[in-house]
């Protein structure tokens, strides 16, 4: 059953960009909600930080929102809010009390089965590269710890190399350039409408994997290829992809 589903995924993804075939030599992977379960406390975080403003919002919205960098984050608020975008040194001030938020949350846990999915990568060849729409240092750091060896220096881009975040293909374009990869010889792994829609934009085979309260429809209608329930379920299933996507042709 999965592999007829990525069958047909690869195909219909051939056929909307015109090419006989692709290969997976690199994974463009986001980081909060994919290498990390810590979406709740960055939706908690920033609803501590905008809320006291005066400013409506929820932590659902924070939610939607993952993948954003601060700048679009912070400014999305106050243009609804106040019309206009927030001052350099407000937007900086604010971001500086969300990570102070994030950190008084205590430290996010490791994705379960992310290390299977990056370690399957890995040994078919395949170059991972880190695009996150986050600078935030607390996470950046453990990397090299809990993911040894996937994401050396420069194959990480966060929110501050881009002049554009997701849902902007930029994001994702840097990560082919820094790869040295088309879009055909990569894949996106995603979990958040806004970087689904990112990965998209770029050209890029986009894999949504649902490790949040978002519904499998709402990836699939921000543009996913195939949307895998779990980590644990797409970390099982990451040789038949790589397979299928290698092997496949029109």
């Amino acid at each position: 059953m999965i592999m007829s589903k990525i069958k047909e995924a690869v195909k219909r993804y051939l056929e909307r960009h015109g090419c006989t075939s692709m290969q997976c030599r690199a994974a463009l992977i986001d980081m909060d909600g994919v290498l990390y379960d810590s979406m709740p406390h960055h939706a908690e975080a920033w609803y501590r930080t905008i809320a006291p403003l005066g400013i409506a919002c929820t932590r659902e919205d924070f939610f939607l929102l993952e993948g954003s960098t601060r700048t679009r984050t912070i400014n999305m608020f106050f243009n609804r809010e106040y019309g206009h975008d927030a001052p350099e040194e407000v937007s900086l001030a604010l971001y500086e009390e969300k990570v102070r938020q994030v950190r008084a949350l205590g430290e996010a846990s490791r994705r379960p089965a992310a290390d299977k999915m990056i370690a399957s990568l890995l040994a078919h060849d395949v170059r991972t590269v880190l695009v996150t729409g986050s600078s935030q240092g607390t996470l950046l750091e453990l990397l090299d710890t809990d993911y040894p060896r996937a994401f050396n220096m420069p194959y990480r881009i966060t929110g501050e190399d881009v002049k554009h975040g997701k849902p902007s293909p930029e994001p994702y374009l840097m990560g082919l350039q820094r790869a040295g990869v088309e879009s055909h010889e990569a894949i996106v792994i995603e979990n958040a409408p806004l970087g689904v829609q990112a990965g998209v934009a770029a050209g890029v085979f986009t894999v949504a994997v649902n490790t949040g309260p978002i519904s499998a429809t709402a990836l699939y209608d921000a543009g996913a290829d195939i949307v895998f329930d779990s980590m644990p379920h797409f970390a099982e299933h990451v040789d038949e992809l790589i397979e299928v996507i290698n092997t496949i042709g029109l």
